[in-house]
């Protein structure tokens, strides 16, 4: 009797443990929502941030430039506005940005008289004061707004992530090292590792993802389960 008792116990065993793997796998399914990835707001709008980067990096430091610059952050702004629509603080932003890059390109490559180098530097000191003032407030802008079909969804939780920590980044005037940048939403831990981003999740599961798609038909992130 003790034998059929344990053999029974053991069957009893088995069939929770196989159970309880199969919620997992389900779990990590629903998660990952769509292992292929979709389009998405968010996506398109992570991808113009990016790109507007890549713009500058492209028009040089050069002060005779600046047309480039003014046309990347143009450009920026449509996109943000044709994504969002009207969004004071964001633009505001861009032009911040923009500004702040003329003073310290003005100030690094021409003669400025002493008394004027004086000033940009007080104006260049506001201008930071009223971006850190304006990133938690389109912070919170964003997280209202549905920028992809499931939030809840690693490709969702990993665009809202990943949006926050390129406005922590945007016009910091400091270049990308040391520890990668992380933040949490959620339960989620989202952390940006240039060439992709991973997902942790409370239970310690996680997610890469990558970048895909164009500003013409949109973008989106592709996460899937990590080994």
């Amino acid at each position: 009797m003790r034998f059929f008792f344990s053999a029974e116990a053991a069957c009893v065993k088995l069939a929770a443990m196989l159970a309880l793997n199969i919620l997992l796998i389900g779990i990590l399914l629903a998660l990952s929502g769509c292992s292929t990835g979709q389009v998405s707001r968010g996506g398109t709008l992570l991808y113009g941030f990016n790109q507007y980067q890549s713009d500058l990096q492209r028009a040089g430091n050069m002060p005779s430039n600046w047309p480039a610059r003014q046309q990347a952050a143009g450009e920026f702004k449509t996109l943000v506005n044709a994504l969002l629509g009207a969004s004071p603080e964001l633009s505001r932003l861009v032009d911040l940005d923009l500004r702040k890059r003329e003073f310290l390109i003005t100030l690094r490559e021409t003669n400025v008289r002493p008394e004027r180098v004086k000033e940009m530097q007080e104006e260049l000191a506001q201008m930071d004061e009223e971006i850190a003032a304006l990133k938690p407030v389109i912070k919170t802008q964003l997280s209202a707004y549905r920028l992809s079909e499931d939030p809840d969804a690693v490709d969702g939780v990993a665009t809202l992530g990943l949006l926050g920590i390129a406005l922590d980044g945007f016009s910091a005037g400091r270049s990308r090292g040391g520890d990668s940048p992380s933040t949490k939403v959620g339960q989620y831990v989202v952390t940006d590792l240039g060439g992709f981003a991973t997902v942790r999740t409370g239970t310690g599961y996680f997610f890469r993802c990558n970048m895909f798609g164009n500003l013409d038909d949109g973008a989106g992130l592709r996460c899937e389960p990590g080994k």
